[in-house]
C-alpha cells in the first residue's frame, strides 16, 4: 500500500480507494448529498483527510462510523482496503445486526406489489368464481 507523502488526501479519492463506493464519481455524489460527514460536518470531496481523521459514511440503510488508519493512493483488494480504517464496534455491530435483518425480511414473502397469476388463481378459487 502507498502511503501519501504529503500525509493528506482527498476525501473522494480515499473512498474509492478503501472501497466504499465504486467509482469517484459515486463518492463525490454521496459527499455532496450529505451521506458522507468528516468529524460530524458536511464536507465537500477535495476535503484534505489525514489518518485519524474520523468519518461517517451512509450507503442506504447502513452506516459505518470508521477512523482513517492510513491513505492509499491505489484501489487495492478488498483485503487490503479494510487496513484503510478501524470501524467502531459499536458502529460494527449496528450494522451487522440491520443486515441480519434485512436477510430475514427477505425470505418472506412480498406483502406488497399486484398479485401474480398464481395468487389470482387462487383468490378466484377461494370465492368461488370462474376465472
Amino acid at each position: 500500500m502507498t502511503t501519501d507523502e504529503a500525509g493528506s488526501q482527498r476525501l473522494d479519492k480515499w473512498l474509492w480507494a478503501a472501497r466504499f463506493f465504486k467509482t469517484r464519481p459515486l463518492a463525490v455524489e454521496a459527499i455532496n448529498g450529505g451521506k458522507v460527514q468528516v468529524d460530524g460536518q458536511r464536507v465537500k470531496p477535495g476535503r484534505a483527510i489525514r489518518p485519524g481523521t474520523r468519518l461517517t459514511v451512509h450507503k442506504g440503510e447502513l452506516e459505518w462510523c470508521i477512523q482513517v488508519m492510513q491513505l492509499s493512493r491505489q484501489r487495492r483488494p478488498a483485503s487490503e482496503a479494510a487496513l484503510l480504517y478501524q470501524e467502531d464496534e459499536q458502529s460494527r455491530l449496528k450494522r451487522q445486526e440491520q443486515v441480519r435483518e434485512r436477510r430475514e425480511r427477505g425470505l418472506q414473502a412480498p406483502t406488497h406489489g399486484r398479485p401474480t397469476k398464481r395468487d389470482r388463481r387462487r383468490l378466484s378459487e377461494f370465492i368461488g368464481r370462474d376465472g
